[in-house]
């Protein structure tokens, strides 16, 4: 938490209460601003990247929190920024949720800050700031001054991360910034900035070196000219972290920034790393700082005089300040002193001494501390495991689990039926397993998603044959075969012979089951492990693999560091180790290792030879090989990435070789040039067709890479850590850091590319075989989403249930109207003049139907089931049948959803689809048809084996429905017909008793055919029994015997005989009855009655 959210909010209460919330919904392409205008204009060069991806969670354990920031007075409304998810708004506790930052160019940010004056000023500097192994970069500060809904980017773009913002309460254009600088490499944007005129331009008003930033400052609230500031030196590699040097300090300024002078006394004289500040409104002079330092002077200082002097106060020390260091003082009370770690530490007598917060029943790592200023019982703590808050100063917690933010390292479906489920890793959150859609109208929710594994995941490799059975990692090599079915663990690493050195595991060691014999797994460290057994037993088939560099030899900021350099190597992987690991499908023994260190190996005959490449051209030395794929369509070829971020390169490269690894090429193509590729995946049909996650995005390419489209339809700027398609499905299961885990649904249309379609009006692609089921309503609700567990309930969409149909259309279709106005736009645009159109040009206009898109499914023998109703706009569109027959009810002209109505369920078997355009009133054929089949879910032996059986009852349900839906409306519309003769007939002197009496008879028959037809409401509306009526009876056959797959049930089919002969009886009344409301309305219109509803009047010309 930065203090600048305690000093700088307008003094107006900012409290907030339960945090156990929210729905996750993404932002629309109208709620951001250039980010999305760039997605707009990839759609229209290539409209095949418009495929929309489906998000599908979890939303528990949540994920790392950066930040809060509070608007408005009460505790309602506030922000949160996320260390890799972005920025994430909630106007009712926690309720619900928007995302406010997807379309921009960062998602990792490290700070948020609220206008105090205007609260529509929203400012978040991106970049976490923290120097973990795995944080997010940014691209500098962005400004909002419309509550969120577009963002601009305000500079300092190369200041990697930063950590703390302030604005003047008395002048919100004048503006600091903390800029800590890029994490691995020198130079760029760091050290503290200032601004006055909003941001427009910058000021460095504190640089100490190139390898040195701003950790966090401290403005005086009654005198902004007062300053004080921790300055932060740092730098990690792959190989190492060094946290701290001669660089680290604390900066003090009596003039806003023009003169600095470096504190020391009472201080540490040695080196010192990251420095915390924090001070109390309470008592602005008092400050206190948590200095990262040697054994003996590390520890929490205090100064009563603004840090000009300073004492120790104790040897309080978070476990790894690079990923902690942070205290927050209480608004009211300036003993009272938290410090955010592993577990949160409180002090109540100024930083002497400390006892744990209670961390029962919550996730640890905490970063981000909010305290409420008018109950300071009232805490919100963000770590790794999201948001917590307590209303007893941390006793007991609730947890906000709601907030889909979970950072996946990797991720793997399986081959389970008849849906897969997707596993994978995360960071700091264990390793999960959830299904990639259930059979349920709720969706996904947590409570889908188990927990297999503890710890930092990473890749899960599930067992091909038998989904019950995954090899599932934690960090530094930790491996165990789980059991779905028992939730057994057998842990199952390889460990050396007695008298050797434990192996280098990578954070992220790489696991895989050969595709040849699904009991043989690989894995590694330095050197390649081979099981024949499940990992019961081990044998090494590989040499060390890596460079076998001293990484105590490097040069890390220009120099070698001491063994006592701060933090030397700390939450750093043993250098040297193999982290791409693949096996051709092609070829048994043929596998392919890439290391750290950037070296990949190549063995032909299972490891008993290995041959290594070291040099790769373009590619720089050193460089990480994060992922290697063996082809599915040759053996000769392999896809690598390559990684060098952690040394200050942020470009993308990735490689493919054709000859075994012997050489390899770029295919990098037109790939963002900011933004490492983290993974790549290979279509299994078309060997041209990839896909390349990044740090910023997802991308695929049609020509092998020579060019590269982006995939961000509705998916937001995020890091794609792991690709893996799901072959059986044709789907692409997207691993995110920070969003959690993304499907693209059938991606088959990308193997068509968009040059074969621009010669076409129309083009429906191939349909998917469609599993044949009834969804269920496991939480009630009438089957909606969230049904009765209130609005903060999470859930992730299904696909669209039913068949999907996947269309694309060259132009659209447009009215006279449209097509009207679009040439006075261009005429507009061009200056020339828009005429007005002739009388007939407009008529033409006002009685043009509107143009549609249908799509028709009929069955193996020709005969029509079913209309659906597509999109008519310009593009790709997809719409779906949801596998019933045309529902029987009366047509409504108040624009219900035609497609989601319910008739009688489809039986399986051969579909067929055709696409057409229906141009005023005028069927037209577009594109080829594609057939589909339908399979029956095997779910239950209650299912019928006689489905043609029930499909005769349910069109028969279905027919006496239509008549007696109909019938029912009939009768409706007879009743109004009587009430307008009641009222013609006071209205005409030549009315008679005889026809009062005969009026009055009329409405008695209807009654009784109304009671038949919906029950006798007299009776039933003080509570007694009454005979069931006609409606009832259909309805309740409805609603049971079509929500089912079972056998026609006795009780269904006799309430049916006798729901028909009661019909036979009334549809006879009813005849007769309107013969006689006939004749009655030709009386009233022989007698010269007013006009009523329903008859033309008669008149004669004089």
């Amino acid at each position: 938490m930065r203090f600048a959210i305690h000093f700088t909010m307008s003094g107006a209460s900012q409290s907030i209460r339960s945090c156990n919330s929210l729905i996750f919904f993404l932002i629309t392409l109208l709620s951001n601003s250039s980010g999305w205008a760039q997605d707009a204009e990839e759609a229209a060069a290539n409209p095949l990247a418009s495929l929309s991806l489906r998000n599908i969670g979890p939303a528990y354990p949540s994920g790392r929190i950066s930040d809060f920031a509070f608007i408005g007075g009460g505790d309602n409304h506030y922000l949160v920024a996320t260390s890799s998810g972005g920025l994430w708004e909630t106007r009712n506790r926690g309720t619900t949720w928007t995302p406010l930052f997807d379309g921009q160019s960062s998602y990792g940010l490290g700070v948020v800050e609220v206008g105090p004056a205007d609260q529509n000023i929203i400012w978040v500097g991106s970049g976490e700031n923290n120097a973990q192994r795995s944080v997010a970069y940014g691209d500098g500060v962005y400004k909002s001054i419309d509550g969120g809904r577009t963002w601009e980017n305000m500079g300092l773009a190369d200041s990697g991360h930063i950590s703390q913002l302030w604005i003047n309460p008395k002048n919100e254009d004048h503006v600091l910034v903390a800029a800590q600088g890029p994490l691995w490499n020198s130079g760029g944007d760091r050290g503290l900035y200032r601004s006055e005129d909003g941001g427009e331009t910058w000021e460095q008003i504190l640089a100490i070196d190139e390898h040195t930033g701003i950790n966090e400052f401290v403005v005086h609230p009654d005198n902004p000219d007062l300053i004080l500031a921790s300055s932060y030196q740092r730098r990690r590699h792959v190989w190492t972290l060094i946290n701290g040097g001669s660089g680290s300090g604390i900066h003090r300024s009596l003039d806003g920034g023009a003169t600095w002078n470096e504190i020391s006394a009472g201080l540490p004289k040695d080196d010192m790393g990251r420095i915390g500040l924090a001070m109390s409104p309470a008592a602005p002079n008092t400050l206190y700082s948590i200095i990262e330092a040697s054994e003996e002077e590390q520890g929490v200082y205090r100064s009563t005089d603004f840090g000009q002097h300073w004492e120790k106060r104790s040897n309080h020390m978070t476990t790894s300040p690079q990923y902690y260091n942070e205290i927050v003082a209480d608004p009211h009370n300036p003993e009272r002193l938290y410090s955010l770690d592993t577990y949160t530490w409180v002090s109540e007598d100024g930083g002497s001494s400390f006892q744990r917060l209670s961390a029962d029943h919550r996730h640890s790592d905490d970063h981000a501390l909010w305290i409420d200023p008018d109950f300071t019982d009232h805490l919100l703590i963000g770590g790794d495991g999201g948001i917590y808050e307590s209303w007893d100063q941390g006793q007991t917690w609730a947890h906000v689990d709601n907030l889909p933010i979970v950072q996946f390292y990797r991720i793997q479906p399986d081959n389970d039926e008849p849906f897969y489920n997707v596993c994978g890793g995360t960071q700091d959150n264990n390793s999960l397993c959830g299904p990639s859609r259930t059979t349920v109208t709720h969706g996904i929710t947590n409570s889908d998603w188990k927990i297999i594994l503890g710890g930092d995941g990473y890749k899960p490799q599930i067992d091909p044959e038998d989904p019950n059975i995954i090899y599932t990692q934690y960090q530094y090599g930790g491996l165990a075969r789980y059991d779905r079915r028992t939730q057994e663990r057998l842990y199952i690493t390889p460990r050396p012979p007695s008298g050797e050195n434990d192996y280098k595991w990578n954070w992220n060691a790489p696991l895989l089951i050969s595709p040849h014999n699904r009991e043989r797994i690989f894995y590694a460290a330095e050197r390649v492990f081979q099981s024949d057994d499940r990992g019961n037993s081990w044998r090494i088939i590989s040499p060390d693999l890596s460079r076998q560099l001293d990484r105590n030899q490097l040069e890390v900021m220009g120099r070698v560091w001491s063994v006592d350099a701060i933090a030397k190597n700390d939450s750093t992987s043993m250098y040297g180790s193999v982290v791409g690991l693949s096996e051709s499908p092609l070829q048994a023994g043929l596998i392919f290792a890439g290391t750290d260190d950037g070296v990949i190996s190549v063995t032909e005959d299972g490891g008993g030879s290995w041959r290594s490449v070291d040099s790769f051209r373009g590619v720089p030395d050193m460089s990480l090989v994060e992922d290697l794929i063996a082809s599915v369509h040759s053996a000769d070829v392999a896809y690598a990435v390559f990684d060098n971020h952690k040394q200050g390169d942020y470009k993308p490269y990735l490689y493919k070789t054709t000859d075994r690894g012997n050489s390899w090429r770029s295919i990098t193509g037109n790939l963002p040039e900011r933004g490492s590729v983290h993974t790549v995946a290979e279509d299994h049909v078309d060997p041209n067709l990839l896909f390349a996650g990044t740090e910023f995005g997802l991308f695929f390419t049609q020509d092998g890479g020579a060019s590269w489209h982006s995939l961000k339809s509705n998916f937001p700027t995020i890091a794609v850590r792991d690709l893996e398609i799901q072959r059986r499905e044709n789907d692409l299961v997207v691993g995110t850091f920070g969003r959690g885990v993304y499907v693209l649904d059938d991606y088959t249309p990308l193997r068509t590319t968009a040059e074969s379609l621009s010669d076409r009006e129309a083009y429906l692609f191939a349909v998917k075989d469609t599993w044949l089921y009834i969804q269920g309503d496991l939480w009630g609700g009438g089957g909606e989403p969230q049904a009765n567990n209130g609005d903060d309930f999470y859930f992730a969409e299904n696909p669209d249930y039913g068949a999907v149909f996947t269309y694309y259309l060259r132009d659209g279709l447009q009215t006279l109207r449209e097509q009207r106005r679009a040439d006075e736009i261009e005429a507009e645009e061009a200056g020339d003049d828009t005429p007005y159109p002739e009388w007939g040009s407009l008529r033409m206009e006002d009685q043009e139907q509107d143009p549609e898109i249908l799509l028709t499914v009929s069955d193996s023998s020709g005969n029509v089931v079913r209309r659906v109703s597509g999109s008519h706009a310009k593009g790709l569109h997809r719409a779906s049948w949801n596998l019933r027959l045309e529902h029987p009810d009366p047509v409504s002209l108040n624009g219900s959803d035609n497609n989601n109505r319910r008739g009688p369920i489809a039986l399986p078997g051969e579909y067929i689809v055709h696409l057409s355009k229906k141009v005023d009133g005028e069927l037209t054929a577009l594109g080829e048809p594609q057939t589909f089949i339908l399979k029956p879910l095997p779910v239950s032996p209650e299912v019928t084996d006689d489905r043609p059986a029930l499909l005769a009852f349910q069109q028969q349900t279905s027919d006496l429905i239509r008549a007696a839906s109909g019938t029912t409306r009939f009768v409706a519309e007879l009743r109004t017909r009587l009430q307008y003769f009641e009222g013609a007939l006071d209205r005409t002197p030549a009315s008679t008793d005889a026809m009062r009496a005969e009026l009055s008879g009329l409405f008695n028959r209807l009654d009784g055919v109304e009671v038949a037809l919906n029950g006798d409401r007299t009776v039933a509306s003080r509570n007694e029994p009454t005979p069931m009526s006609i409606n009832a009876r259909l309805n309740s056959i409805r609603s049971s015997s079509w929500q089912s797959q079972a056998p026609v049930a006795p009780v269904h089919a006799d309430s049916f005989a006798v729901a028909e002969a009661e019909f036979a009886e009334v549809l006879d009344q009813l005849r007769n009855i309107e013969v006689s409301v006939n004749q009655f309305e030709s009386d009233l219109d022989e007698l010269g009655a007013p006009w009523t509803p329903g008859r033309l009047p008669g008149w004669e010309p004089n």
